[in-house]
């Protein structure tokens, strides 16, 4: 087993005396890896620090929320102002209006909507709303997408959880008997779900990015709203990490498929949680005070968080060109891993969609779905990590998660990441 730094190591057994696990969240932990990743103390642009010193070519950006890159200026900037007006007011004020104008006027599907802190929140609230409109309590779920750790979503899921719908991981029947669970990119499998029309609501990642990065089918997402449309089913996207990284409008505009219920997070915050849920103006009537549906958060819209949202989305608005330069990034880094891994001999497939880049330790055309991507080789994976990890590049500690560009990686950063690769495919 790889043994971490001398001070990654002391600390991690020191979190492991007072932090269950060592850690706040399983895959920090390491464990399909063999040992931890080092422990982390600074970050700046698109570069990381661990408490040793060494410094690495960040990738795994904090899961997707890092788009601009690390402590960029006008986010920091725009957080220690608001700091200094208060943290936290616990009553309604102008700057959490305005963003939510402006989110609206990015995704126009989001007619009204919540602020919340997680996309966890957004996507249990997202859920709750669907069944109070429709009236029914069954949810559709696609194997291998993520949307946080509430009981009915953690099962059969992506993102490293490893979790079954059993007593042991803490789900019980009666929660597993009100979600039924069909294949990403299947839609005969989904119409054969909503046909006895007793579903509130189908929630899936229009881009699967908590399985590695499994891209819809051409005609998969029309064909999805088409056959809620059929059964009264709502639609429920999930695009806390596609929402802003993907483009201003997120999967849906670039899709063209619009759902009735949205939630976003990660990269709306600029690495400061914050998220969303929202959609069609009937379905959120159902909300309180409106309506019946109680939904609510000490911290939700707190000003810090969402002046670090406005800083974001001012950037994105002043900077035209930052989409066009993450997606000429992505295929500069998919490219190069191409040619690193045809020159090892090796057929995996490399998938890129804008500043989001990931290729599957197994031969053959890109993944479909969770059953595919499972088949991925983690110990050759878990080889890789650790000797990126040598050669300066932070990588997830999980097969299952997908490297993350930011607008501070730089073309010689893609260059050196590439050389990288070829040397620790090679080995």
């Amino acid at each position: 087993m790889r043994v971490a730094s001398s001070r990654s190591a002391e600390l991690f057994a020191r979190a492991q005396r007072v932090i269950a696990g060592g850690v706040d969240s399983p895959v920090r932990a390491g464990a399909s890896m063999g040992a931890p990743p080092p422990v982390l103390c600074n970050a700046r642009g698109a570069h990381i620090w661990d408490v040793d010193g060494n410094e690495y070519a960040d990738y795994v950006c904090a899961y997707g929320p890092v788009l601009l890159g690390h402590a960029h200026d006008a986010l920091t900037s725009a957080v220690d102002a608001a700091l200094q007006r208060g943290a936290v007011f616990g009553a309604t004020h102008p700057d959490e209006i305005r963003l939510a104008e402006r989110i609206r006027a990015m995704m126009p599907g989001m007619q009204l909507m919540r602020l919340v802190n997680t996309g966890t929140e957004a996507c249990m609230s997202a859920v709750r709303v669907a069944r109070a409109f429709t009236r029914r309590e069954r949810l559709v779920r696609l194997r291998g997408c993520y949307h946080g750790h509430v009981d009915e979503m953690i099962f059969s899921a992506g993102a490293s959880s490893n979790s079954t719908p059993t007593i042991e991981c803490g789900v019980t029947q009666a929660t597993v008997a009100g979600v039924t669970i069909v294949p990403y990119n299947d839609l005969a499998a989904l119409e054969a779900a909503l046909r006895e029309n007793v579903v509130a609501a189908v929630i899936l990642e229009p881009v699967a990015a908590n399985m590695g990065l499994v891209l819809p089918g051409d005609g998969y997402l029309l064909g999805v709203r088409a056959a809620c449309d059929r059964a009264g089913a709502l639609l429920i996207f999930d695009e806390v990490i596609t929402g802003f990284r993907l483009g201003p409008g997120g999967a849906q505009e670039r899709y063209r498929v619009r759902s009735d219920l949205t939630c976003v997070g990660k990269t709306l915050g600029g690495g400061l949680p914050i998220a969303a849920f929202g959609g069609r103006a009937d379905v959120m009537a159902v909300l309180a005070p409106q309506g019946a549906v109680f939904q609510g958060g000490t911290f939700s819209g707190n000003p810090v968080c969402v002046a670090a949202a406005h800083a974001l989305l001012d950037t994105l608005e002043r900077d035209r060109g930052l989409y066009d330069r993450l997606d000429s990034l992505g295929r500069r880094l998919a490219g190069g891993a191409r040619a690193a891994i045809r020159e090892a001999g090796l057929h995996y497939p490399v998938v890129q969609l804008g500043s989001m880049v990931d290729f599957a330790f197994r031969a053959g055309s890109a993944p479909r779905n969770y059953d595919d991507a499972v088949q991925a080789d983690g110990a050759a994976y878990a080889r890789y990590y650790w000797k990126m990890l040598e050669r300066g590049v932070l990588l997830p500690p999980s097969k299952m998660e997908v490297m993350f560009l930011t607008a501070a990686h730089t073309d010689e950063d893609i260059d050196d990441t590439v050389a990288a690769m070829r040397d620790a495919l090679r080995i």
